[in-house]
């Protein structure tokens, strides 16, 4: 897609209950999933693919040094105002080449971002090398029933051929989603 398609996308983008954490339940899943997959506050972390920011602003809120990334104008003004009160270091870029300094994060985060790379592995590669040396990769993907995404083991297959490890635990409390799913849904760790 592009990035004015993603721009026609931003306005109504939060309204699922995954996308904007509109919802306390649904936050607060996002956010005891995630947190303790993290360094201690205050972390480095880079969201590639943020689109309307709202796990950067999760993350900011919990005290993290957070950074985000996403090719789409329209979402990140939509995000700009979501991080009213918290410090978010929103950018335009290309997250298949964040521009982003190497080896400056303790956490490079994905949500559904891998699956739409024209090249993954090439983008696994940049991605990895914009971590400290025991940094962090989080990769949250799926395979939906539409036939979009990326298995959890072809995600896994990717990942270590750039890291010694990586971790695949399914997502599927409904809490996360805002109520159940029938598809296939993941976070992918990788430590240092």
């Amino acid at each position: 897609m592009t990035s004015e398609l993603w721009d026609a996308e931003a306005t109504s983008f939060d309204d699922q209950p995954d996308h904007g954490l509109r919802e306390p339940a649904v936050r607060a899943a996002w956010s005891d999933l995630l947190l303790p997959l993290l360094q201690p506050a205050p972390a480095a972390v880079v969201d590639l693919g943020c689109g309307t920011g709202s796990l950067a602003v999760l993350l900011a809120r919990a005290g993290h040094v957070v950074q985000g990334v996403d090719f789409s104008p329209g979402m990140l003004a939509v995000a700009e105002e979501k991080a009213v009160g918290v410090e978010v270091d929103f950018r335009v870029g290309d997250v298949a080449e964040p521009p982003c300094p190497p080896g400056a994060y303790d956490v490079v985060l994905a949500r559904h971002v891998l699956w739409a790379m024209a090249d993954p592995a090439a983008a696994l590669s940049a991605w990895v090398r914009l971590l400290k040396p025991d940094g962090r990769l989080v990769l949250i993907e799926g395979r939906w029933f539409t036939g979009a995404g990326i298995a959890a083991e072809e995600c896994r297959r990717l990942v270590l051929a750039h890291r010694k490890e990586a971790t695949v635990t399914r997502l599927d409390d409904p809490a996360l989603w805002g109520g159940p799913i029938e598809d296939e849904r993941y976070v992918l760790v990788s430590r240092g």
